[in-house]
């Protein structure tokens, strides 16, 4: 059975997250990125549908997020929407799709609204980014920030490890996060950084903080749909799997494939039959006695 959402079934916005947070209750995010995903999800009651750029290592098989255009993260955007009733639909900017020019940040921004039906766009970064942040949501575009571990700066980073551990760092974030609330970014992403520190910034934030690998402590969790079902090769150490989805995929489609081997799928259920009388007429032209007829016919001609 279905879960009800949070607010009785009704679309989901931003100034319900908000609400959520300044009640104490707990935001609930998922990423997913295609239609039957979304509409799981939704169903079950999730507050919101992150399209993040992990699907480029997720479901396009890359090892990072940079490859992924802007013609991708439209088409499983727009595949997300197509899937969700309820759930606030949040469409992650791609690298380089926002960092050229504030123009070309605003034109693509505004791409995921009007083309793909997002309600939000998410960008990674802190103080750099705030003046875009603010740029966009003057215009009508709401924002989500990025802090933290973000995956576009990996090779900048080092690789994907936990941030903000030196007390330097921990004071660097909590400022770029002040800078993008102050922009008007109506939320927060929280990655990979200690437990504590993401519960201080928490409670200093007037805006909603969105963990994932970031505690307990935070207004809302973010976790991808294939971590949480066990559909990829490797679970991340801040995923839990509820489930053995892949498993069971797995098991399927070997069933599958032993029965179509040995010729007990497809069986008289799986099909249509042929009325007796056409059968018999359709058996009687066999034996290429119509190709012979059709050649003497062409002859005379």
């Amino acid at each position: 059975m279905s879960a009800t959402p949070e607010n009785d079934a009704s679309q989901i916005t931003i100034t319900s997250l908000r609400e959520m947070k300044a009640e104490g209750r707990p935001i609930v995010m998922v990423t997913a990125y295609d239609t039957p995903s979304a509409r799981l999800a939704d169903e079950a009651g999730v507050d919101s549908i992150l399209v993040g750029d992990s699907l480029g290592m997720t479901v396009l098989g890359h090892d990072s997020t940079l490859p992924v255009t802007m013609d991708d993260m439209l088409r499983h955007t727009s595949a997300v929407v197509r899937g969700t009733k309820h759930a606030l639909v949040v469409a992650d900017m791609p690298f380089m799709s926002f960092q050229v020019s504030v123009e070309e940040a605003l034109r693509n921004a505004g791409r995921f609204l009007a083309e793909a039906g997002a309600s939000a766009v998410k960008i990674e970064g802190g103080r750099d980014v705030a003046p875009l942040a603010e740029r966009l949501t003057t215009v009508g575009i709401p924002v989500m920030g990025h802090v933290g571990l973000t995956p576009q700066s990996v090779h900048q980073l080092g690789g994907y490890s936990v941030q903000a551990k030196e007390t330097a760092a921990a004071v660097a974030l909590m400022e770029d996060c002040r800078a993008l609330q102050d922009a008007g970014a109506f939320s927060v992403v929280l990655e990979c950084i200690p437990a504590e520190l993401a519960q201080i910034v928490s409670a200093e934030l007037s805006i909603p903080t969105i963990g994932i690998g970031a505690g307990g402590g935070c207004d809302g969790q973010v976790q991808v749909f294939h971590d949480l079902l066990g559909l990829g090769e490797f679970t991340p150490r801040h995923a839990k799997r509820y489930a053995e989805v892949g498993d069971a995929i797995r098991g399927a489609i070997a069933s599958y494939t032993a029965e179509v081997r040995q010729h007990t799928f497809p069986g008289k259920d799986h099909g249509s039959s042929m009325d007796p009388e056409t059968l018999s007429e359709v058996e009687g032209l066999g034996s290429g006695s119509r190709d012979v007829t059709g050649a003497g016919e062409m002859a005379q001609e």
